[in-house]
């Protein structure tokens, strides 16, 4: 997507950043980057507002649910299998969860 006007940042660059942006899991450089663009296109903005409201209406519905034990030892044993297929590479097992 691109909004036809030039930025500093790319709009599909900040698109696809925007769950980074929203869970603070970007460097302090890049949020005001990405902030900055935000500021500038409007219609970036409001992709990002919808993607906003995404995320707290996922939170508020399923921010409480926490998945069984044995999925998660289920998970764990086959990435554990999938690394040693894939790469031939030992990986120790772990009895912590």
């Amino acid at each position: 997507m691109s909004c036809g006007e030039h930025h500093e940042t790319d709009c599909s660059e900040v698109l696809s950043e925007v769950w980074l942006f929203l869970d603070h899991e970007c460097d302090d450089k890049r949020r005001r980057l990405l902030e900055q663009h935000l500021d500038e296109c409007s219609p970036c903005l409001e992709q990002f507002g919808i993607e906003e409201h995404l995320k707290v209406l996922l939170a508020r519905k399923c921010g409480g649910e926490h998945a069984p034990d044995s999925l998660k030892q289920r998970l764990r044993d086959e990435i554990r299998k999938t690394v040693v297929d894939q790469g031939g590479v030992p990986v120790q097992k772990s009895d912590t969860p």
